[in-house]
């Protein structure tokens, strides 16, 4: 239990920093003056989808911090037996971390103007990601091969659960990442990336985030 607060402690701090950067609390209703001269850019105008967004992940938080404390009680039980790490896991780390950089390369570039980084970020993001995800896979693969199977024990079926639900909300956030490289490339306007462009880096940075703890509990047992 002690691990879970922990855990949601951190990851909520990082996303009320996040909310409170996008000056999501500020209160436009008490602006004074016509309403002409009330500003109608900004990190104000994309309120909505922002808030979507925070919502989204606070949802995701809760979901993963039941699965590790539904984790970290089991484990304490006699017939729990730890899996091995395969080394990949190393590598798949390091890829999905090279896909965030990927990701705040395309905000980056948003934010200065270029086109061409948001669209090289992408892609790059974009490639780590599924590189991420076929890595994964020949992890699920080799744990079968040394006969764990996700009925083996409770530890594999922990294995397979935890880390195949962090695969799908990437797939997820993949099919997002495809419309908006879809429009980077289909000669959208910059000003129109930005937005998307924004939130698909902050929910690419929150997985990796997720992943390192997960990551984190499996090397501790």
């Amino acid at each position: 239990m002690t691990i879970t607060v922990i855990v949601l402690g951190v990851i909520i701090a990082i996303l009320g920093r996040w909310l409170y950067m996008q000056r999501l609390t500020a209160k436009p209703w008490l602006e004074q003056g016509p309403i002409s001269d009330v500003p109608t850019d900004g990190p104000m105008a994309m309120t909505t989808p922002k808030l979507g967004l925070f919502v989204l992940l606070a949802a995701i938080t809760s979901l993963f911090s039941l699965f590790i404390s539904a984790y970290a009680m089991r484990m304490e039980l006699s017939d729990w037996t730890p899996l091995p790490a395969p080394g990949l896991l190393w590598l798949n780390t390091g890829v999905l971390f090279m896909s965030s950089v990927g990701m705040q390369w395309a905000q980056s570039g948003a934010n200065r103007g270029s086109l061409e980084d948001v669209r090289r970020g992408l892609l790059l993001g974009g490639g780590f990601a599924l590189a991420f995800l076929v890595g994964q896979l020949v992890v699920w693969q080799e744990l079968v091969d040394l006969g764990y199977f996700l009925e083996s024990n409770p530890a594999a079926s922990f294995f397979y659960l935890l880390t195949g639900l962090h695969g799908l909300h990437l797939i997820g956030g993949l099919i997002a990442w495809g419309k908006t490289t879809a429009k980077a490339w289909g000669g959208a306007r910059l000003a129109d990336l930005a937005v998307a462009v924004e939130l698909c880096t902050v929910y690419w940075h929150f997985l990796l985030l997720i992943w390192l703890v997960l990551f984190g509990l499996l090397l501790a047992t």
